[in-house]
């Protein structure tokens, strides 16, 4: 075995034990708190929970891994052609205007791809499988194709590189991750099977309320794509929060059973896929 190789099987063994340490913290917090504020009852959800622990594993990852090579090709692509001067007052503001600024370019770019993996049947293809789910919790928030991961990612840090507000540096890529984590670990709140209403917080972040109508099978589908900051829906006309909560989840189209019939099913030919219409989006 040549050291390179030794190195790569380690660097993954550790990243697995990470996410492992991640998956029984993440479990601690949302399990008590599925179990005590629950806002409706998943009867048989320790049958699906495998497949989602599955999904959790490949999307802590694997995107990873696809991610490197587009942002290092971006970062290359943005240093080149930016003033000296400009990427050098950028990296001058102070941490926390950097980190404001930050969270909200990446959360307008993130809403975007996401809209658009509703919006382009090409892209819903693979997102479909994120709305397939008839329950909504903390671990729903892994259930996503890969593909799609590493698109709605993309659309999200890109502009990051592009604005100068993560530079091909410890301290910049320190922020992408940053960014990147806090996002994820806000996905998994967000999710979450908790009846809970927040008041006049809904109107500055996005909370579990607010998220499960982005997941509703019903009319008020294709709303609240934002991840993060709830007022990006309202600047573009896909804010929806009333005082109720959803009372059906999922897609009409059917979607296969399998894990590896889930993942393969966005490459099949489209004549031969029963790709689910506008209509049939959540």
């Amino acid at each position: 075995m040549t050291p390179h190789l030794l190195q790569l099987i380690q660097g993954f063994g550790l990243q697995v034990a990470k996410d492992v340490v991640w998956l029984v913290l993440l479990t601690a917090i949302f399990a008590p708190l599925e179990a005590l504020f629950a806002l409706r009852k998943t009867p048989g959800r320790l049958r699906t929970a495998p497949a989602d622990v599955a999904y959790y594993f490949l999307n802590a990852i694997l995107p990873l891994a696809l991610l490197a090579l587009p942002l290092a090709v971006v970062a290359a692509g943005v240093q080149a052609v930016t003033p000296r001067a400009y990427a050098e007052a950028v990296a001058g503001l102070p941490f926390g205007v950097r980190l404001v600024a930050a969270l909200a370019v990446s959360e307008i770019g993130g809403y975007w791809g996401h809209r658009w993996c509703h919006e382009v049947p090409f892209l819903w293809r693979f997102h479909v499988i994120h709305h397939a789910s008839e329950h909504v919790d903390w671990l729903i928030s892994s259930r996503a194709h890969p593909v799609d991961q590493v698109f709605e990612k993309l659309c999200a840090l890109t502009p990051l590189y592009i604005l100068g507000l993560v530079q091909p540096t410890a301290q910049g890529a320190g922020l992408a991750a940053f960014v990147a984590i806090f996002g994820t670990l806000w996905g998994f709140f967000i999710h979450a099977n908790v009846g809970w209403r927040l008041g006049p917080l809904e109107w500055l972040v996005s909370t579990p309320a607010f998220h499960h109508w982005h997941h509703t099978n019903d009319e008020h589908r294709d709303r609240n794509y934002s991840a993060l900051f709830p007022m990006v829906d309202r600047l573009f006309g896909t804010h929806h929060l009333p005082r109720e909560w959803p009372t059906r989840y999922g897609v009409d189209a059917p979607q296969p059973a399998r894990m590896a019939d889930q993942l393969l099913e966005p490459f099949a030919p489209p004549r031969r896929r029963p790709l689910a219409s506008k209509t049939d989006t959540a």
